[in-house]
């Protein structure tokens, strides 16, 4: 047992360091709070399988950093507000939260269980900026200067759900909208938007293979 925690911590150090490496300036304060999620979010799953159980070991590239490709797009100002539309176990609206301590991010999921793990890991990280909720995207009052994701539904249904909650007066680089992660060929589904739009390659920000077919696509309310 002894050596299977050593092996754990060893994977935990190596695997956060990619972090590091992408965003060198990180907080130290920032720094132990990625570390801490290897093993939140193990903990968590061996009781509430948010991630795939042979993917736990990717974590930090496949959810993490993957979640964090969104801030290589935008910088988000202390005191906005995010939201991240079905966010599951909490990407990436909990690595998003860790690198903008002064944005408030609302986290919200369908699932209770999902949002169970999502308070459990922010408590568990230090992380003040997170409110965690079990609600439909359709139900959700309120309005945000962005609204990001991580491929939950095609396009155009996500716009359906969320094109009324964005504010009207943009304070970014970017107008106020949405931040959406997904992957493959994305044509068709971006013609059936019908919006303007930009598409961010994440290959353009990191090297791994995972993020060769992996973008952001930004469409402005």
């Amino acid at each position: 047992m002894e050596g299977y925690k050593v092996t754990i911590t060893y994977c935990q150090l190596i695997t956060s360091q990619i972090i590091f490496d992408y965003f060198p300036d990180l907080t130290a304060k920032q720094k132990d709070q990625f570390g801490k999620l290897f093993n939140l979010y193990r903990d968590w799953n061996d009781k509430i399988n948010v991630v795939s159980r042979k993917d736990i070991e990717n974590l930090y590239v496949n959810h993490v950093l993957h979640s964090l490709g969104i801030a290589k797009v935008m910088s988000f100002n202390p005191g906005a507000e995010v939201l991240d539309v079905g966010t599951g176990g909490g990407f990436p609206g909990i690595p998003l939260a860790i690198m903008f301590p002064e944005t408030k991010f609302h986290l919200v999921d369908s699932i209770g269980k999902k949002i169970t793990v999502v308070n459990g890991v922010a408590e568990g990280v230090g992380i003040k900026n997170v409110r965690g909720e079990q609600i439909r995207a359709e139900q959700i009052k309120g309005e945000y200067d962005f609204i990001v994701s991580r491929a939950v539904t095609r396009l155009k249904e996500f716009y359906g759900w969320i094109n009324k909650k964005v504010k009207t007066t943009s304070t970014h680089t970017l107008d106020n909208g949405i931040l959406y992660l997904k992957g493959g060929d994305l044509d068709e589904e971006l013609a059936e938007v019908k919006r303007i739009h930009q598409v961010f390659n994440l290959s353009d920000f990191f090297k791994e293979e995972f993020f060769e077919t992996k973008k952001v696509v930004y469409v402005p309310l």
